[in-house]
């Protein structure tokens, strides 16, 4: 499926992430990617002169000849938001939701037409180009529109293909694992103070420490386990480093971690569900 038109709602971090992507990777002609929001004016100014993008508040204007409609408001906003589009909404558009919690019956049952839609689930690393992107395909999707899906969040990282049921242990696992990460280093630049180092060599060593990690972890054949227990002499350092974090159960703090993201990413989705049901015209 050719990238023909991009009709972008919404204008905030995750969208400028995959525009950056698409006009940095030449995957289509910056004009041909029409934004709109809902009042930021600056945010227009910035978007266009950044990237060359066409921005617009007039839907007929971003809709007409758009093949691909990425939503990208805040889960509150999605009602109006589609609402507003429905009469502009054609049965060749795909549909791209980077809404959390919105699931893709809610949206087709709004559009009120078999539309496809694809449900993604990238996270805040799409601003750098790496993202770590779950994505999954309502029953109208052909195979051609999720390869153009894939492709359009290739320019933001690596992509996954899952079931919808699997998005909210997405959410729980990568979506928020950003975070988890941010929180690991906050902890070790707390220890790197409380050990003597400044700040300035700590980050530089926790950062390379946490890159070299990650490539190994890409580039070896061998399980975490084996590359932990490859570093790990008997009496050594890092024994006694992994002895205290299992006294403080660090491994099963972080699966509880996980597991109640996921819980609460289940609970936003079923009450967004619930919300939008009401609103869900049978075709």
């Amino acid at each position: 499926m050719e990238m023909k038109k991009i009709a972008c709602i919404g204008a905030g971090s995750m969208a400028e992430a995959i525009i950056s992507g698409l006009v940095t990777q030449q995957v289509i002609n910056p004009a041909d990617i029409f934004v709109t929001n809902k009042t930021n004016d600056e945010r227009f100014t910035y978007l266009t002169e950044q990237y060359g993008i066409t921005t617009t508040r007039s839907l007929p204007d971003l809709l007409a000849g758009a093949n691909i409609v990425v939503l990208a408001v805040k889960p509150k906003d999605i009602l109006a938001t589609m609402q507003s589009i429905k009469e502009y909404i054609r049965e060749d558009m795909l549909f791209i939701s980077v809404v959390a919690g919105v699931h893709t019956s809610s949206l087709e049952g709004i559009a009120a037409k078999p539309v496809a839609i694809i449900r993604a689930m990238p996270n805040t690393s799409a601003a750098v180009g790496k993202s770590a992107t779950a994505i999954s395909a309502n029953t109208h999707t052909t195979e051609s529109q999720l390869m153009t899906a894939i492709t359009l969040f290739e320019t933001v990282g690596s992509v996954a293909r899952v079931e919808e049921t699997q998005l909210d242990a997405v959410t729980g696992l990568s979506g928020s694992g950003p975070a988890y990460i941010y929180y690991l280093v906050e902890a070790l630049e707390k220890s790197a103070e409380s050990i003597g180092l400044d700040a300035v060599t700590a980050k530089q060593l926790i950062l390379q420490t946490l890159t070299g990690a990650a490539e190994m972890l890409q580039k070896s054949p061998k399980t975490p386990a084996v590359l932990r227990k490859e570093v790990t002499s008997p009496g050594g350092t890092t024994e006694a480093g992994l002895k205290a974090l299992q006294a403080h159960q660090v491994q099963e703090a972080f699966i509880s971690c996980v597991q109640e993201a996921t819980a609460q990413s289940k609970r936003m989705g079923n009450q967004i569900s619930k919300e939008l049901a009401k609103y869900v015209v049978p075709h």
